[in-house]
């Protein structure tokens, strides 16, 4: 039996493109299935949030993020553009963002065509692993579209004409995160079970395996993965 779990899952979190090879390898491995929820980041939703922040805690951070990713093996690179403008004058975000909302849009549409992990794999790895300066510019995103196996033309014009739908998507992911137990990205929930953090991994496939996790069949892949082209 398919196990399925929901994903909360930020485009500028940098602990979400983290955990995103092993949530990849697991479907390809397992009979088990995502149901890929974009939300916007806090700093969108609540960007109060930060305000309060001890400095400590932005320091912190900076070191965990490149800490964990040299752990992993994963290249990481803070994005440019940042997918959240930020006014470094009074370290304020502004309502009129150009990027993270088309952005979760988008990640929603794909979710919705089958192809949300895959897509959400190959836009943050596009997004953070600092192969590409202006990410948002020319074809790196239809190209991306296309390594997730999914037609960029039909996704894009989606995202264009269907808008006030894929919003109404992130909003509601954003209650149903928050009714499942936290307001923080990554997060799986199995079972009405939230699991925070790409550092509860372990933990996760650990309750994975004790609800009867079982090997894909030999020749099958999960449907929200795609082959990446060389």
């Amino acid at each position: 039996m398919t196990l399925t779990y929901d994903l909360y899952w930020s485009f500028r979190s940098p602990y979400s493109y983290l955990i995103m090879p092993r949530l990849i390898a697991l479907e390809a491995a397992f009979d088990i299935h995502a149901n890929v929820k974009p939300v916007y980041p806090l700093a969108v939703r609540t960007p109060e949030f930060f305000e309060a922040r001890d400095p400590l805690w932005f320091s912190y951070f900076a070191v965990d993020i490149n800490r964990e990713a040299a752990f992993l093996g994963m290249p990481l690179r803070w994005p440019r553009p940042d997918p959240v403008l930020m006014d470094f004058t009074n370290r304020t975000y502004p309502k009129d963002q150009p990027h993270i909302h088309r952005l979760t849009q988008l990640g929603v549409a794909a979710a919705e065509a089958g192809r949300g992990l895959a897509f959400l794999n190959e836009v943050s790895r596009l997004i953070w692993s600092g192969g590409v300066d202006n990410w948002h510019e020319g074809e790196h995103l239809g190209n991306a579209a296309a390594r997730a196996g999914l037609d960029p033309l039909a996704l894009f014009e989606t995202a264009d004409n269907d808008s006030a739908h894929l919003n109404t998507v992130v909003e509601q992911n954003q209650i149903d995160q928050r009714q499942a137990g936290h307001y923080g990205v990554p997060m799986l929930v199995f079972n009405s079970e939230p699991f925070f953090g790409q550092d509860r991994f372990d933990q996760f496939k650990w309750r994975l395996e004790k609800q009867g996790l079982e090997a894909r069949p030999r020749g099958k892949t999960g449907n929200t993965l795609a082959t990446r082209k060389a």
